[in-house]
């Protein structure tokens, strides 16, 4: 049994008006709307498959007070085009931001709504628009451990410093968990929601998560079809139905 990445949630006091910004950050559609939900994914694509993971942007009133926990990372191709991607997502109403980064080759962002993400250089060619999601963590090789027992995917790299996964069938985005100081200290805007395969058993995929470290939890969810869970750092995700 295992799961599989499947969409990144992330919460929004418009999520119309945000999704519409991603949607052209992306250059992705939005598949499915309802009240208080926008869906977003490639044009023609086939959920849910691994080429891409989807963005979910849900309606949530409270504001946010802390830098996310996870985030996204924009692929470009070149220097220039990283310039041409800035330079455009600045139009759309993302603003550079200053989380401490110093020195480095890609550019810090804020959506509209003050979400962070970055436009890296030409590290990844192979991802489609969203090169990887980055969790923030406090031992990337607890982290490893955890997810890659969770997941079907294949674990790259893990050092101290980070670990990175990728879907083993070698497409789409990366999943990486990178080493900060920070601690948490709030419910995360940002979330993963993961997956079970088609014919699998909901509840006891839930038993073995937990019996990796997660812990389901109560986040006001109510009677939904998935489970919220924390990983072991704590990090909420979501087990939806198999599919």
């Amino acid at each position: 049994m295992a799961t599989r990445l499947v969409q990144v949630s992330m919460k929004a006091r418009d999520d119309s008006a945000l999704g519409g910004f991603w949607a052209k950050a992306l250059g992705w559609v939005i598949s499915s709307e309802e009240p208080g939900v926008t869906n977003l994914e490639p044009e023609g694509f086939v959920y849910p498959d691994p080429v891409a993971v989807c963005l979910d942007i849900i309606a949530f009133s409270e504001p946010k007070t802390v830098k996310n926990r996870v985030h996204v990372d924009l692929a470009t191709t070149s220097a220039a085009h990283q310039a041409e991607v800035v330079a455009r997502l600045k139009d759309l109403g993302a603003t550079p931001v200053d989380v401490g980064q110093g020195d480095v080759p890609w550019t810090v962002m804020a959506d509209p709504e003050g979400n962070e993400f970055c436009v890296l250089d030409s590290l990844y060619r192979d991802t489609g628009p969203i090169a990887t999601v980055v969790v923030d963590c406090a031992d990337p090789r607890a982290m490893a451990r955890f997810w890659g027992e969770a997941m079907d995917w294949t674990l790259h790299e893990v050092t101290d410093h980070k670990a990175v996964l990728r879907s083993a069938k070698g497409v789409g985005p990366y999943l990486q968990f990178l080493h900060t100081p920070d601690v948490k200290t709030v419910r995360n805007r940002v979330h993963l929601d993961v997956r079970p395969y088609p014919g699998a058993d909901q509840e006891a995929e839930a038993a073995r998560l937990r019996t990796l470290g997660a812990t389901a939890i109560d986040v006001g969810q109510g009677d939904v079809p998935w489970t919220v869970f924390a990983d072991p750092e704590g990090n909420e995700f979501c087990l939806l139905a198999p599919g």
